[in-house]
């Protein structure tokens, strides 16, 4: 995991006045981070086209085509007079080791924009707008310096903006960075030092980014075991019987000793799928919604959920029931709720009165899962998404490696099973988010097949080859 800030800002300041650095060497830094990442990528001699604006994100590309004149081509292109201090003070080097100066867009190898950085709290005007299409139909490989030019403050496209494969944000990493709306342009997120290690740079945060490395699978180490071992998983399965199928598969693949559908009536599941008309004495936790409808009274979710201690996960169909979102009341269970947008704009009017909208939560992400969170913060909150929001207490997590080939329907009853199976398991709602959460997505990375064609079956089936993919 990586810690993640609003702002830099009041980690650069204290370099200034705890450890009595300045701008010049946090920029020279800055660049070099950068540099190194071209050095490691790039031959000598390729072509770099550098676009730098007027302040300080504009000195940090003017310093970068400082450290790579000689090595590459660079060409130092300034759209507009620079305007910061710094930036003078860059320029004058620049110019006096001769760096080449281009005053239209053109081709390059690589091309580096440093027009605006984190911060930009307005829309993009005509003339840098014109730029941000032109540099966007380049074909060189793209890096942005900070954040991409034309992705504002809180990480929401201003109106539009440059389209990086990669970037290359300075001294740590930021919240804008992990809004859906700029998911696509951000490209690989890589964060540089800025003249002191990281442990000295950050300070406490409450929010962290979950890589690929943080997954820990359900192992199995002890030998002396049975299937009670493991828990019992129960999950009710309602109208669309598929979503409850589909999320006791997940979850017994994913560790559960035992897995029961509960059922209104018979159906035919898979043979190591169990079905019961109540929940099993030994039930060690529950998952319900997905696919429910109305096939339960009201007297029987009364007493085998709102009246249960079990931990428990809701999805889908729960966000629309104020019976069943009761349970939010309940500080001393394992709460975990699982929607997306739409599902969300239903639990919040149910809970609050107040009518949001999908796009309101797209815009702001970040501010909905805390706003939920100061209600209800004993519940873990895992906001679906391209990039998924996870919040107990006040720890908030998120999980960026997700991709559009989960965009299929199953998905989300894949993750409610692995959520309960590792419930079921003993594990804590906040951790068990976290575990099935990347589960979800890296399987999803290691399906073979073409980005339209994955179907949950396949995400079960990759989770199954999760562990021989990870490092020994």
């Amino acid at each position: 995991m990586q810690k993640v800030f609003k702002s830099c800002y009041d980690l650069d300041k204290r370099c200034y006045e705890q450890y009595g650095l300045n701008e010049d060497i946090l920029m020279e830094h800055a660049a070099r981070g950068m540099a190194e990442y071209i050095q490691s990528k790039c031959v000598p001699g390729s072509t770099l086209l550098i676009v730098a604006g007027v302040g300080n994100n504009g000195a940090d590309g003017i310093v970068l085509a400082r450290q790579l004149h000689g090595e590459y081509d660079v060409r130092l292109f300034l759209p507009f007079p620079v305007k910061s201090e710094m930036a003078k003070i860059q320029l004058k080097r620049a110019e006096a080791l001769g760096v080449n100066m281009v005053d239209v867009v053109q081709e390059a190898d690589v091309v580096v924009d440093a027009l605006f950085g984190a911060g930009l709290s307005r829309e993009l005007d005509a003339k840098t707008q014109k730029i941000i299409h032109k540099l966007n139909a380049l074909k060189g490989f793209k890096i942005a310096c900070d954040i991409p030019t034309g992705v504002n403050e809180k990480g929401l496209l201003s109106p539009f903006s440059f389209e990086a494969d990669v970037t290359i944000t300075m001294g740590a990493l930021k919240e804008a960075l992990y809004v859906d709306e700029s998911k696509d342009v951000t490209g690989e997120i890589i964060q540089v030092d800025l003249g002191i290690s990281r442990e000295h740079y950050e300070t406490v945060s409450a929010v962290q980014v979950l890589e690929a490395l943080d997954l820990c699978l359900p192992g199995r180490k002890k030998q002396v075991t049975h299937k009670g071992s493991f828990g019992h998983a129960a999950i009710f399965c309602g109208e669309k019987e598929g979503a409850g199928i589909i999320a006791g598969t997940a979850a017994s693949r994913f560790g559960a000793g035992l897995t029961t559908l509960v059922v209104h009536e018979k159906i035919s599941p898979p043979a190591f799928l169990m079905h019961s008309t109540v929940v099993p004495d030994n039930a060690t936790a529950l998952a319900i919604g997905m696919g429910l409808g109305d096939h339960f009274d009201s007297d029987f979710l009364q007493k085998y959920v709102i009246e249960s201690h079990l931990p428990i996960v809701l999805d889908a169909d729960s966000f629309y029931s104020k019976e069943l979102l009761s349970v939010l009341k309940q500080k001393e269970r394992e709460i975990v709720i699982t929607p997306h947008p739409k599902e969300f704009v239903s639990l919040w009017k149910i809970l609050t009165g107040e009518v949001l909208t999908v796009e309101e939560i797209q815009k702001n992400r970040f501010e909905t899962v805390r706003n939920f969170n100061a209600r209800y913060p004993h519940v873990t909150l895992l906001l679906k998404g391209a990039t998924m929001l996870m919040m107990q207490e006040e720890d908030l997590y998120i999980n960026p490696l997700g991709s559009s080939v989960l965009s299929k329907g199953g998905s989300g009853d894949v993750l409610s099973g692995l959520i309960v199976s590792l419930l079921a398991q003993g594990y804590s709602a906040l951790e068990a988010s976290q575990q099935a959460s990347l589960a979800l997505v890296l399987a999803a990375k290691q399906y073979k097949g073409a980005s339209y064609a994955l179907l949950a079956t396949d995400i079960i089936a990759e989770v199954v080859n999760l562990e021989l993919s990870l490092p020994a």
